[in-house]
């Protein structure tokens, strides 16, 4: 069986990352190794301390710069993360100051949301209903 280990997200200032995913979005420091100008960083869920890795990559390489801005800019997601309860969560964050290009909408199966990480990020919150 093959599984998800770690997941990467580029992000335009590693500390600047990591302060939003652990202040605001509640995930946890697991990882921090220092690689010369940047590190191998990485977080997880506070609720799944041995799941998923989310690496905070920096954004070193132009092409992925380039493709970055170009999903933020057309409004896309670069990654989706779960919740059992989207609306609270939009809530808790709203509340916090992170903005929101698409508040608590249904599409079919699932309720979304969308919130700038303020790393160059759409991400989308996402709900099975």
């Amino acid at each position: 069986m093959i599984k998800i280990h770690v997941m990467s997200l580029l992000v335009d200032d590693q500390e600047k990352a990591l302060k939003f995913y652990t202040e605001k979005l509640g995930f946890i420091k697991k990882t921090e190794v220092p690689l010369g100008e940047h590190k191998w960083l990485t977080v997880v869920s506070s609720d799944e301390r041995n799941g998923v890795e989310l690496v905070l990559e920096p954004m070193a390489f132009e092409p992925a710069k380039v493709y970055q801005k170009a999903l933020k800019d057309a409004g896309i997601p670069y990654t989706s993360f779960a919740t059992d309860d989207v609306m609270k969560e939009f809530e808790r964050l709203r509340s916090a100051g992170v903005e929101f290009s698409i508040e608590p909408t249904v599409m079919g199966p699932v309720m979304i949301a969308v919130l700038d990480d303020t790393c160059g990020n759409n991400i989308q919150l996402a709900q099975m209903l």
